[in-house]
């Protein structure tokens, strides 16, 4: 077994962790002496566990001297009992002390085994592993870890969140994610866009409403299609891109999701991400729009005809380049022979 100090337990205090987990023992101390983890004190119990807590565990505590002490709980599992481990490293301590022990403490885990500790403590005051202390400890376990403010706003999309299947005038909810109901408006000019009346169309989410509204529509030249992409909010995007491909006149409808960055709020980005499938699923399945290809940008520039054309026929079976063995060191020399033990040249 390796360890991080190279500080192993002795026969002494392994025969007595083995003894103890027959529940005869509450409460063990163990220091390090001569770079090994020993024995140092074992107490048995006569109470409940939280009876005699304060009784057996503070006369161990040194004021000035680190130790680890092991305690049982009356809580079994199928291995037998729980038991908490106390890391005691008082202020006062010489930090040569304080700083083998904390390196030692993962090797203290493996030697008793870790499946039977439930909690682990560290204490440098009497206040840190007392009773009181020790139920403190418990009770910070189980209270919600804070938030930070993108994890509040992440909390607050999650509580707020209505999972819908998209249409004009009802919601439900799906396995899909996020979806709000798109606009009248929005359908109609998606059916217009469907019969090739207009080329282009941008969507945006209402989140207080909770809607998906037609922001703009039309006939849009390929060269102005990113300036039609807003900086500082995401947008979905439908175009028809009409264009030849090895000789034959195509239209070609592509999904294009607009993501600035980190310019909106995470609850602005998570919404758009989580509605994307919903409203690309009913434009494909309510509406009828084939879409060949859905892009995510995060740079209107790369919107080009070269970017569009590239993604809607993506280049298949490109040849790689055979790997080039590099060259060995100029001026070297003629290439030496050398001979093995049996006179072979090699």
């Amino acid at each position: 077994m390796s360890h991080q100090t190279g500080i192993a337990a002795s026969e002494e205090l392994r025969t007595e962790f083995a003894r103890a987990k027959s529940g005869n023992v509450r409460v063990i101390k163990v220091s390090i002496e001569q770079e090994q983890m020993v024995l140092s004190e074992s107490l048995p119990g006569n109470k409940a566990w939280d009876e005699e807590y304060d009784e057996l565990v503070l006369p161990l505590l040194e004021e000035k001297q680190p130790c680890y002490i092991l305690y049982r709980l009356d809580e079994k599992i199928t291995t037998g009992y729980l038991w908490i481990v106390i890391s005691w490293s008082p202020d006062f301590s010489p930090v040569r002390q304080k700083m083998l022990y904390a390196a030692t403490r993962a090797t203290l885990r493996k030697e008793f085994g870790q499946g039977d500790l439930k909690h682990d403590v560290f204490g440098t005051t009497i206040e840190d592993v007392n009773l009181k202390g020790y139920q403190k400890h418990k009770k910070s376990l189980d209270a919600p870890a804070p938030l930070t403010h993108a994890e509040e706003e992440l909390k607050a999309l999650k509580d707020n969140e209505v999972n819908a299947v998209v249409n004009i005038d009802t919601k439900h909810q799906t396995m899909q994610g996020v979806a709000f109901p798109l606009t009248k408006v929005a359908v109609e000019k998606l059916e217009e866009l469907k019969n090739g009346d207009i080329n282009y169309v941008q969507l945006s989410l209402d989140i207080t409403k909770e809607i998906v509204n037609l922001e703009e529509s039309g006939d849009v030249k390929i060269g102005n299609l990113p300036s039609k992409v807003p900086g500082d909010h995401p947008r979905y995007h439908l175009f028809t891109f009409k264009h030849t491909h090895e000789g034959d006149y195509m239209e070609s409808t592509v999904f294009i999701y607009s993501m600035p960055g980190y310019k909106c709020s995470i609850k602005e980005r998570m919404l758009y991400s989580s509605c994307k499938a919903p409203v690309v699923d009913y434009i494909q399945t309510v509406i009828g729009i084939d879409i060949v290809r859905k892009i995510e940008s995060d740079d209107a520039k790369e919107l080009t005809e070269k970017f569009i054309y590239e993604e809607v026929h993506p280049v298949k079976n490109a040849v790689r380049q055979a790997f080039a063995k590099p060259k060995g060191p100029a001026n070297r020399g003629p290439r030496r022979m050398i001979r093995g033990k049996d006179g072979e040249e090699q």
